[in-house]
């Protein structure tokens, strides 16, 4: 009895297996959410920072030329634009590394649908 194979005991053998492989990927999922949080953190405060950047380099040219407003307006709003540029390009960076890791699940995915 024990040389013998029985094929639909080793089918629901891998059903099992493939289903606890399944349950395990969805707890890993949770940590995806901090790393979110991270990301937005991280884009909120490369904004702040290219308008106080601006907004210093912009007194500190008004003070030394002594045209008050001015290069303060023209340097916060260029910090502003720099600020989004780079919370864009971070966001670029999280979409690419998004695509990457969902890219490998769905080769893994199909490596496991042809080995059946």
């Amino acid at each position: 009895m024990a040389d013998k194979i029985d094929p639909k005991r080793l089918s629901d053998l891998n059903d099992r297996l493939n289903a606890k492989k399944s349950v395990s990927k969805k707890e890993t999922k949770h940590e995806d959410h901090y790393s979110g949080a991270q990301l937005g953190w991280r884009m909120v405060t490369e904004l702040v920072v290219g308008m106080l950047m601006g907004l210093g380099i912009g007194y500190g040219l008004d003070h030394l030329f002594g045209t008050m407003p001015l290069f303060l307006i023209i340097f916060t709003i260029l910090g502003f634009a720099a600020g989004v540029r780079t919370m864009m390009r971070s966001a670029e960076e999280a979409q690419m590394k998004d695509t990457i890791v969902d890219s490998d699940d769905l080769s893994i995915k199909n490596k496991d649908d042809n080995d059946d």
